[in-house]
């Protein structure tokens, strides 16, 4: 944990990373006019108003509130004090001494000393915070509880770990990516490693931030709700200049009901479980949407980079000219991204197949589309259970 610690304060000290397509901290400039903003898909849109100014960031002395705490509140708040990025932790440590936040850690203290496997690892309950500090915020991306089995969880919410394979919820947000950015492959090996997202300034925040070991929502009702709402909150009313929220699902729909439409964009679709998916989420648009509001309002520089492949880029032209032989030049390929969708009480794959056409003397343009492939199971009762990958 001493590792961990000193890398938390490195992290507090360093410079915010830098999103590949441009500087992220250039992303909190001045703005630029934004003919529309508001709220989208089920939200109501409002008239766009000039982004305010950001509030200054609070002066934060770590020691000195550390020193202010009680015996009792440090050894409870040790995990917190070491991993918590102090761009986060200035905002929130007054929610960290209150009654139920207090209340939750001892619960924890007694689920470990009950001798109760809980996920995701300590160190990694926080790491969101250190990989999306608070100033380079621009999408959040809510999820609801932690994947539950070994190798999976790691505190970013969709996000797992090599070799564990992408859940079934993660690849049907590959497919939605795919159908807004023809060019997005997934990560090799079936990967679903999210932290190039949030590296860019994508906060994946969990409703709940710890489960038990196989047992779904068993920490859910205990106090974590309560404190990502503040998480939610604080980022609603000091990213003034405006963020995108994506809501999907009804749980997190209700989440950011608070929201101001009219500083910031709200997306809220069905969730991607295969339960709901084939509902409206794969051709939600909400990639895309989120980017060319960013864009609107802030430059390209606002702009999320969706790739998860390591020189990879959406943005890369999506089309190239056929040769004068009509042959196919190297990536005009069809490539297809698989997921899953329950009709019935039957699991079913689907695809998102992307094909490249030359239309006469133009550049090209691209048709997604998405088909279902045969049965495949039975449907999952647990939305966010991932294929499991023993330790």
């Amino acid at each position: 944990m001493s590792t961990l610690k000193r890398k938390s304060a490195a992290e507090a000290g360093a410079e915010p990373k830098k999103a590949k397509q441009g500087n992220i901290m250039s992303f909190f400039g001045t703005p630029k006019p934004s003919a529309t903003s508001g709220s989208a898909s089920g939200s109501n849109s409002a008239a766009a108003v000039a982004p305010a100014s950001e509030p200054a960031a609070p002066k934060f002395d770590k020691a000195k509130w550390v020193a202010s705490l009680t015996p009792e509140q440090r050894s409870l708040l040790q995990l917190e004090i070491d991993t918590l990025h102090e761009s986060w932790l200035a905002l929130l440590k007054d929610e960290l001494v209150t009654k139920e936040f207090l209340e939750l850690k001892r619960f924890l203290d007694r689920e470990t000393a009950a001798g109760k496997k809980w996920f995701p690892p300590k160190e990694d309950v926080y790491s969101w915070s250190r990989h999306t500090p608070f100033p380079t915020v621009k999408v959040v991306i809510l999820g609801q509880d932690p994947y539950h089995n070994h190798n999976q969880a790691h505190g970013l919410a969709f996000s797992v770990r090599p070799p564990t394979p992408a859940p079934p919820s993660l690849k049907n947000m590959y497919i939605a990516l795919k159908n807004d950015y023809p060019s997005f492959t997934p990560p090799p090996n079936r990967g679903g490693l999210l932290t190039p997202w949030a590296d860019r300034g994508v906060l994946m925040l969990n409703t709940s931030l710890t489960v038990r070991a196989h047992e779904a929502n068993s920490h859910s009702n205990r106090g974590w709700e309560r404190f990502t709402q503040k998480v939610i909150d604080l980022v609603a009313a000091r990213r003034t200049r405006g963020v995108v929220f994506m809501a999907w699902g009804t749980p997190a729909g209700k989440r950011v009901l608070k929201v101001d439409g009219k500083r910031h964009l709200v997306l809220k679709s069905v969730h991607p479980s295969p339960l709901s998916a084939a509902r409206g989420f794969f051709t939600c648009g909400h990639f895309r949407m989120a980017n060319e509001w960013l864009m609107e309002r802030y430059g390209v520089e606002g702009k999320v980079d969706w790739a998860l492949t390591e020189g990879a880029s959406v943005f890369e032209e999506e089309t190239k000219k056929e040769g004068v032989d009509g042959a196919k030049k190297k990536g005009e390929e069809e490539e297809e991204v698989e997921g899953e969708a329950v009709e019935g009480s039957v699991v079913r794959k689907v695809e998102a197949v992307v094909k490249a056409s030359v239309l006469g003397a133009n550049a090209g343009a691209k048709e997604t589309v998405v088909e279902k492939k045969g049965a495949i199971g039975k449907a999952e009762d647990d939305e966010n259970a991932a294929p499991e990958v023993q330790a």
